[in-house]
């Protein structure tokens, strides 16, 4: 019986970490404490996602997010190498402002990155967007080779498909329920001030 309960502890405290660690992870802004929270499960070569990125994300950050309204999470939710490896230097660059810029030039780049099936290049063009944010070769070599990395966003994505049946990219949680209006600004905005 002792021993069983010092399985359960133990088992606990690792799903601690790995829930706190998980958590740090994602990409996040706006108040911790508003009222409505939206997640935004994507992978940076759905061009669905940069849509709803330039389309979405941008209003909504100026009408709510910057007055505290609304907090926005991006959830990694690579659907390929080329979206994982993008996502991994999101992740390398440390300053949230940074990572955000990083985040919108890599969707509003989609199309002269996320092309061919060449990883090798498709890195090299990803490193040559984030150079513009802070970010060193060296450091997103470093962070491209740490196994650890990658397999935390994948972990992300195999708990986000068993907590929501995530079917395609981008799915849109707004307070824990699935949005499935359309992805314009004034339907998503319609909704976003029926949970305010």
């Amino acid at each position: 019986m002792i021993e069983i309960n010092k399985l359960l502890k133990l088992s606990f405290i690792i799903f601690c970490i790995f829930f706190v660690r998980a958590e740090s992870q994602i990409l996040s802004i706006g108040d911790s404490n508003a009222k409505v929270t939206v997640k935004v499960f994507s992978s940076l070569t759905c061009p669905h996602c940069a849509n709803f990125h330039t389309n979405i994300f941008n209003n909504l950050k100026k009408e709510y997010i910057d007055k505290g309204l609304v907090k926005f999470e991006h959830h990694a939710f690579p659907l390929d190498l080329a979206a994982l490896n993008a996502e991994v230097v999101v992740r390398c660059q440390k300053d949230i402002d940074k990572k955000f810029q990083l985040l919108e030039k890599i969707y509003e780049k989609q199309k002269s990155w996320a092309i061919g099936s060449d990883i090798n290049k498709i890195n090299k063009l990803i490193k040559k967007i984030a150079l513009n944010y802070d970010l060193t070769e060296e450091k997103m070599e470093a962070c491209l080779n740490d196994d650890n990395a990658q397999d935390e966003i994948l972990n992300q994505r195999i708990e986000a498909q068993k907590l929501y049946n995530i079917d395609s990219t981008p799915t849109v949680i707004i307070n824990d329920k699935k949005y499935s209006g359309k992805v314009d600004y004034k339907n998503f905005k319609k909704f976003i001030e029926k949970n305010l």
